[in-house]
């Protein structure tokens, strides 16, 4: 029996159930919290159709498939730290760590979003200053270990 697993975007949930539905159109994000987490899995599974259906058409600008596409990262990990919505209106603060080539980084975000006819999309966001991990905290990858045993190596 194969075991399915967990969805990346940190949930705790099995991808299948999770986030899949969301992909693929079957379902769709019923708020702002959940829609910032698709997306980001969205990312990390290089579903960039997802991407450009989620952000409202207003603030594509000349996003395409092509640029999602260019210079692919590892996605390691996604924190959320604060998300909430009124009305139609939402926003989710959160931190989502990378490896580029040899480095990692992230993108640290105060993301906004709206609610039209019952679907959310993303806006925009304003970047946040990242404070990276030092040597001895818990490594952002989530392996568990030391940063300096892991992504600090």
């Amino acid at each position: 029996m194969i075991t399915p697993s967990l969805c990346c975007c940190g949930s705790g949930h099995h991808y299948q159930a999770c986030c899949l539905p969301l992909h693929t159109g079957i379902s769709r994000a019923t708020s702002p919290l959940q829609l910032m987490r698709s997306r980001y899995c969205a990312f990390a599974m290089a579903e960039f159709r997802y991407i450009l259906d989620t952000t409202h058409p207003d603030y594509l600008g000349d996003l395409t498939l092509e640029i999602l596409a260019q210079d692919p990262v590892h996605w390691l990990s996604l924190a959320i730290e604060n998300h909430g919505e009124e009305a139609n209106t939402g926003w989710v603060t959160f931190c989502a760590w990378y490896r580029a080539q040899d480095d990692i980084d992230a993108i640290h975000e105060h993301s906004q979003f709206i609610r039209i006819d019952e679907q959310w999309f993303y806006t925009q966001g304003q970047h946040l200053p990242v404070k990276y991990p030092q040597r001895n905290q818990l490594c952002v990858c989530l392996s568990g270990k030391k940063s300096k045993q892991c992504c600090l190596k």
